[in-house]
């Protein structure tokens, strides 16, 4: 390795780490707010979501948490090329409008959850009562989530969402370049991991447990080695799941079973 190549690449390899580490700070900071505003609100499947203002703030920042260590590939490697491009000034963007961009995406996703919640709950639905019907649609929301996992949609978005590829070969250029990128590279994560969030939904949107699970799974398809190859064991794994949350859900472990009475009862449909 010649001077200059070493000298070039001790700089780079500095930034990768504190990009980083910028990032997982963040993601550490949304989970600590997350765990504070969120400690003792799980009421299981069925969390009333509040109004739109606060659910809001908590869609946000438990979406950063979940999310950031996951996408945290795509992002160093945006800033990478700007650095790049910088050193060389040229035209560059900063890293934050790629992750802004992405992290807006989840929060159109959340915006859409929210409207569907409100549009369920004023219809008023009897059987989605928790007494009722409420643990076979929280079962089937997640046998549904498994069985995605086998899906054509699930390959491609899961594949875009772990090879860098897509941005060596269509990069674009300037704010709107780097908006668009972020977006488009959002839209895959929902396509990929739209079916876990609604399983988060179905067991307790404001569980600190299962936003853990979630996250967890999520990141373990997205970042570790051969997380291509979990899709055929999730999708096992969240069927069987989901059939015992409908056939014996004061079993499983970790699952808030709705409780209360009258007007503070909470329901599938709220």
């Amino acid at each position: 390795m010649s001077p200059s190549w070493s000298g070039q690449a001790e700089p780079r390899a500095t930034r990768t780490v504190q990009q980083a580490a910028v990032l997982l700070g963040a993601a550490l900071v949304a989970w600590i707010v997350t765990v504070d505003r969120m400690s003792g609100m799980d009421m299981g499947p069925g969390t009333n979501l509040g109004g739109l203002g606060w659910y809001l703030g908590i869609w946000v920042t438990m979406t950063a948490a979940m999310m950031l260590p996951s996408v945290a590939p795509m992002v160093l490697l945006f800033d990478r090329v700007s650095a790049e491009k910088a050193r060389r000034d040229l035209p560059n963007v900063p890293t934050y409008v790629f992750a802004l961009s992405y992290l807006a995406v989840w929060t159109i996703f959340g915006l859409a959850a929210y409207a569907l919640y409100r549009g369920i709950r004023s219809l008023d639905i009897g059987f989605l009562e928790w007494d009722r019907g409420g643990p076979y649609v929280a079962g089937g929301l997640i046998a549904l989530a498994g069985l995605y996992e086998l899906t054509p949609l699930k390959e491609i978005c899961l594949r875009h969402c772990r090879t860098p590829m897509h941005f060596v070969l269509g990069w674009r250029d300037g704010v709107r370049g780097a908006v668009r990128m972020g977006v488009e590279h959002g839209a895959y994560c929902v396509g990929c991991c739209w079916g876990l969030m609604v399983m988060l939904f179905a067991l307790g949107v404001m569980s600190l447990f299962w936003m853990a699970v979630v996250a967890a799974l999520i990141f373990a398809q997205k970042v570790l080695p051969y997380g291509d190859k979990l899709s055929r064991v999730f999708a096992v794994a969240l069927v069987a799941f989901g059939i015992w949350v409908a056939a014996a859900p004061g079993s499983v472990p970790g699952l808030t079973q709705p409780n209360g009475t009258s007007n503070d009862r909470m329901q599938m449909n709220g």
